[in-house]
């Protein structure tokens, strides 16, 4: 799968290591920065250069990776096509009464893909390890979309 990579300082470290790990699972990697440690770098001229990248080629992911991911998501979420969710650690379980997912545990890397098809996946480097976000970047990546009516439809009215 082809993988567009994109952080700025706070997130440079752990983006070495995934473009590392993805790099031996035989994906695809296209950096687009940081490409250098410099403090004074501002996330969006990485971040944007990976969205429009995902918006161009739908088949692809992106990931991009800052302190806390929030800023990092909103800017790859103004790029028509591109849906965004943060991840900053694993969820507490919540049950939904009366939901086919009552008593289930709530996984929003699950949910991102299966429902909402997200693309891009900010990682929040300030809170989450590099073991944890390696797993979760798998998960992520195997999760397809279930292709579903209603979740079609939901992603259509996003996208327009």
């Amino acid at each position: 799968m082809k993988i567009y990579l994109g952080s700025d300082h706070a997130g440079f470290e752990l983006k070495e290591k995934l473009k590392s790990y993805l790099t031996q699972l035989g994906h695809e990697i296209e950096d687009k920065g940081a490409f250098k440690l410099d403090p004074e770098d501002d996330y969006p001229d990485f971040i944007r250069p990976v969205a429009e990248a995902v918006a161009a080629r739908p088949e692809s992911r992106g990931i991009v990776i800052g302190f806390g991911g929030q800023g990092e998501a909103i800017t790859a979420n103004r790029v028509k096509g591109v849906r965004a969710i943060v991840y900053y650690g694993e969820p507490q379980a919540v049950s939904q009464t009366g939901s086919k997912r009552e008593d289930k545990a709530r996984d929003v890397i699950l949910l991102s893909r299966e429902d909402n098809n997200a693309n891009v996946l900010a990682l929040a480097a300030g809170f989450v390890s590099s073991e944890e976000a390696e797993k979760i970047v798998m998960r992520w990546l195997e999760t397809p979309f279930s292709g579903e009516p209603r979740h079609r439809r939901r992603i259509d009215k996003i996208d327009t």
